[in-house]
């Protein structure tokens, strides 16, 4: 292990494009810039850097997680009709029903838990953000960084940094982005009561808050009658911006991050917890006042008094402090609060439509009008799409522009020189995350998806085989059968 992770350093002096990271599993990864670069820098490591035979994984491809509007038409392009949306809804009945019994889901999506002390009541509710605000979120995420980082100083009582004045038009400029975006009235007043952004406080999710019993906004802090009793909240915000972080941090499908997701807070109920606080108060200040009264009736025999405990209204206040004063069998609330808004924000998820958004690659090729009918069946194959095609004046090259998932790059260079015999070159580049449209968990509910599927529906679904495929590399539970729709059965006979 010394000389892997001194062979590492080297790589990474050597390669100002590496980048090397150690997981929370203990295992040291690379970050390259693309296949060809990642196997020359295993080989530099293994011959020149390391000098020893190491183990290498498979290449670990990101991915992200999201929700989307409910779908308009089928698997087959044909509209949903009204009976085709009554068995869309009965499928989406069957999917809430997986929620533990006990926590509340409302018909428009709404989520609402309550801690396991039955102190606190949140309710929380997912939405699906435009596509230009998430592109917004992501082009802005060193600006919300420097906000967080401002707003956590002040919090914690520290000397106030002064802003400079290009941050703060930044800031103006990023928040007049939002408004212009996020229009309509389901919308209204968003901007302004941003809570939090997540995950790491900095991606492209949001937290609205949109309670009256605590305004709170990324913009100006606590505010309204709650200013005065910020350090009063300021615990119980904390750990619910705490539960939104690791929410977004790790989805329910494949514990991947979330985007484009905006989780509604619609109210916290605190008032059990509150009369709570104020029974302890009462009940320790009654007490004071039955020890003071025992002293006096007791006078000088105080040390009588001590042995024995105290008398009168004293005496009987005795075991509410014993009681009261007994730790919670669940811990303490920050947790609890921490543990229920995770699992609302991912309950809040599971009754929308999901989808994963894989990363996708601009693919340029240059081929010959011989070959090109192989590219198009390569692209076809790795699950790429065409965008453009135009031929290069004075020759007989063509220029395809392609767009190709990360996840189906791996080998595609070699595999479309073998199937060109060389006459076609392409060039992958990074280009964006997109959504991938086919439904991880579908099965056919329309008479026009079972009469094209049929019933089995055992046809390639391409964003269950990534769910898989990373839930297996993450040692998660996948529901998959070894054997499946067995009809037949073959007896073979012994050679003699």
């Amino acid at each position: 292990m010394p000389q892997l992770v001194r062979g590492m350093k080297l790589l990474n002096q050597a390669d100002p494009c590496v980048q090397v990271l150690i997981q929370e599993t203990g295992e040291h990864v690379l970050v390259t810039a693309g296949e060809v670069h990642l196997q020359r820098c295993l080989d530099d490591l293994t011959e020149r850097f390391a000098k020893i035979q190491i183990s290498v994984s498979e290449p670990i491809i990101p991915f992200r997680e999201t929700i989307t509007k409910p779908p308009k038409v089928d698997m087959v392009n044909e509209e949903i009709g009204r009976q085709q949306k009554v068995a869309v809804i009965h499928q989406t009945k069957e999917d809430q029903s997986k929620i533990p019994e006990g926590i509340q889901v409302d018909s428009d999506g709404l989520i609402t838990m309550t801690t396991p002390n039955k102190l606190a009541t949140l309710s929380v509710r997912a939405l699906p953000l435009p596509e230009e605000v998430t592109r917004v979120l992501e082009e802005n995420s060193d600006l919300i960084r420097s906000m967080e980082q401002l707003a956590s100083s002040s919090n914690e009582g520290e000397s106030a940094q002064v802003m400079h004045q290009k941050t703060r038009e930044k800031i103006g400029e990023f928040k007049g982005k939002l408004e212009q975006h996020l229009t309509g009235r389901k919308w209204r007043n968003t901007v302004d009561q941003i809570w939090s952004f997540g995950p790491r406080k900095c991606g492209p999710n949001i937290l609205v808050n949109r309670s009256e019993d605590f305004q709170s906004s990324v913009w100006t802090g606590p505010a309204g009658k709650a200013a005065g009793e910020a350090s009063r909240y300021r615990d119980v915000a904390n750990s619910i911006v705490s539960g939104f972080q690791l929410a977004t941090l790790s989805g329910p499908m494949c514990e991947e991050p979330l985007m484009g997701v905006c989780f509604i807070l619609e109210k916290w109920d605190l008032s059990k917890l509150e009369e709570q606080g104020a029974s302890d108060k009462q009940g320790q200040g009654l007490e004071e006042e039955g020890q003071e009264e025992g002293a006096a009736r007791s006078g000088g025999e105080e040390s009588l008094a001590l042995r024995d405990g105290p008398s009168g209204p004293g005496e009987k206040r005795t075991p509410q402090k014993a009681e009261s004063s007994l730790p919670d069998c669940y811990g303490p609330l920050s947790g609890q609060l921490i543990a229920t808004m995770k699992e609302a924000c991912r309950y809040a998820l599971q009754v929308k439509p999901q989808r994963l958004v894989a990363a996708m690659y601009t693919c340029d090729i240059m081929a010959t009008s011989d070959v090109l009918g192989r590219v198009y069946a390569v692209l076809s194959k790795r699950e790429g799409r065409v965008l453009q095609e135009e031929m290069k004046e004075g020759t007989d090259m063509f220029i395809i522009k392609a767009v190709l998932p990360v996840a189906e790059s791996f080998g595609f260079a070699d595999e479309i020189r073998k199937r060109t015999s060389g006459l076609a070159s392409p060039q992958l580049v990074f280009s964006h995350w997109e959504v991938i449209p086919s439904d991880p968990f579908w099965v056919p509910t329309t008479e026009e998806e079972y009469l094209h599927f049929g019933e089995k529906a055992d046809s390639e679904n391409q964003a269950r085989k990534y769910m898989n495929a990373v839930r297996k590399r993450k040692g998660l539970c996948v529901e998959e059968k070894i054997v499946e729709h067995a009809e037949k059965q073959r007896t073979l006979s012994k050679n003699k």
